[in-house]
């Protein structure tokens, strides 16, 4: 995919403990059309308060956080890498809204990212190829892309590949 030369972008995807109140983020950077940073970090959500469902869903419990940071606290880390960036996620208005609800929540300005309002969805784009179901597994497993799903970091790097095939076939 080396054939890629400006294809820029970060790939994102959060975990929640209840609401919009994150407990995970994995952010893949990719230059070129290759992913050449990937970052992933467990964060406490306000209270260390999970919904049992979410738990149910991936696995990330009060115990695993309690002694992680804030948000505000890898917000430095998330704003370096996707600061002035195309964005994509695999269902780009869950991520986004929760990340705009989390940076309110913490008096930061989404401004401050200068990035789009509206970002890439790789769930959008296959649903539009006629994917039933256009879920991250399922387009993981048409394409054989490892994906230990709902683990942020996991999420991210399928969500980059999904991008970079659309990408691939859309030339």
């Amino acid at each position: 995919m080396s054939r890629f030369s400006d294809l820029d972008f970060v790939a994102i995807d959060f975990e929640t403990a209840v609401k919009h109140h994150i407990c995970a983020v994995g952010i893949v950077n990719v230059k070129a059309g290759e992913i050449v940073d990937e970052f992933y970090s467990l964060i406490q959500p306000p209270g260390n308060f999970y919904n049992f469902y979410n738990v149910q869903v991936h696995g990330i419990t009060p115990d695993m956080t309690e002694s992680e940071a804030l948000f505000d606290s890898v917000y430095s880390e998330i704003k370096k890498r996707i600061k002035g960036n195309i964005v994509v996620a695999h269902n780009e208005s869950f991520d986004r809204n929760v990340l705009m609800k989390t940076m309110n929540d913490f008096g930061i300005s989404y401004s401050d990212l200068d990035i789009c309002k509206k970002w890439e969805c790789t769930m959008r784009i296959y649903k539009k190829k006629g994917f039933t179901p256009a879920s991250l597994d399922a387009c993981s497993r048409k394409f054989n892309i490892s994906l230990q799903h709902h683990n942020a970091l996991s999420d991210a790097i399928a969500c980059a590949k999904l991008y970079l095939l659309h990408m691939q076939n859309s030339e």
